[in-house]
C-alpha cells in the first residue's frame, strides 16, 4: 500500500474525498501531492472520480460505496431524477447504465471507471420542490418528480397515462397514488408547456 492511501485511510473518514481533503493531511508541496496521488492511482489505490474528487479502490473501500453519493459531490446543486430515481422508487424495470441528476448548473456528463454521471437542468419554479433526502444525504426526487423531470428534458408530449403505462412500463397501480393536490401544486412548479398539457391532462381524467 503507498504512503498516501495510508494516510486518506487513517485521516479521512470517508471514501469520497477532495482535492481539499487530501491538501489538509498531506504536507509538502504541491508537486510532491500529485506525485503521491499520481503514484496510488498508477497502483489501482485510488480512482478518480472527476478533477478533484477522488475515491479508494474497492479493496480499501470501508463503506459499500454510493454511486448517488458520489453523483452529489461530482455537481451541484443536483439531486437524483429522471432514470435513476424512477428506478430507485421501483417504477421502472430496467436498471439505468448512467447516474442521473437535475442540476441547477448547465448539462454535464463525467465519465469514470466507476459509472457515468450526467446532470441536465431542469427550470422548475422550486427547485427542491418534491425532492426528500435520504439517511446518508442523498437528495431524491420523488418518483412523480422525476417522471416529470423526464418528460422536459426528453421533450415528450404525452397525453394521460397511456404513454407512461405504455413507453415506460410504469404500474398503473403506482400511478394511481398520485393525488391531485400533487398533480396541481406540480402545475403551479412547472411553467413548460408541455408538462402543463401533460399535468392538465391528468386533472381530466384522461387515460389515453
Amino acid at each position: 500500500m503507498t504512503k498516501l492511501t495510508e494516510v486518506i485511510i487513517d485521516q479521512i473518514d470517508a471514501d469520497i474525498f477532495s482535492h481539499a481533503a487530501l491538501m489538509s493531511c498531506v504536507t509538502g508541496s504541491a508537486g510532491r501531492r500529485y506525485s503521491l496521488l499520481k503514484r496510488a492511482m498508477a497502483c489501482g489505490e485510488i480512482v478518480q472520480i472527476r478533477r478533484g474528487l477522488y475515491c479508494l479502490a474497492e479493496k480499501y473501500r470501508r463503506r459499500p460505496f454510493d454511486l448517488f453519493e458520489a453523483a452529489q459531490r461530482i455537481y451541484g446543486p443536483s439531486y437524483i431524477s429522471f432514470e435513476s430515481a424512477l428506478s430507485f422508487h421501483g417504477w421502472i424495470p430496467e436498471s439505468v447504465t448512467s447516474v442521473t441528476s437535475a442540476s441547477l448548473g448547465k448539462a454535464k456528463e463525467f465519465k469514470s471507471s466507476l459509472k457515468t454521471f450526467s446532470f441536465a437542468s431542469v427550470p422548475s419554479k422550486i427547485f427542491f420542490d418534491g425532492v426528500d433526502r435520504l439517511d446518508n444525504g442523498v437528495m431524491m426526487a420523488r418518483p412523480f418528480k422525476a417522471l416529470l423531470d423526464y418528460i422536459y428534458i426528453y421533450k415528450k408530449n404525452w397525453i394521460g397515462w397511456g404513454p407512461v403505462v405504455e413507453g415506460m412500463r410504469v404500474d398503473r397501480d403506482l400511478l394511481g397514488k398520485i393525488s391531485r393536490a400533487e398533480i396541481h401544486r406540480n402545475r403551479q412548479n412547472y411553467p413548460q408547456k408541455r408538462i402543463q398539457d401533460f399535468l392538465r391532462s391528468l386533472e381530466a381524467g384522461d387515460e389515453h
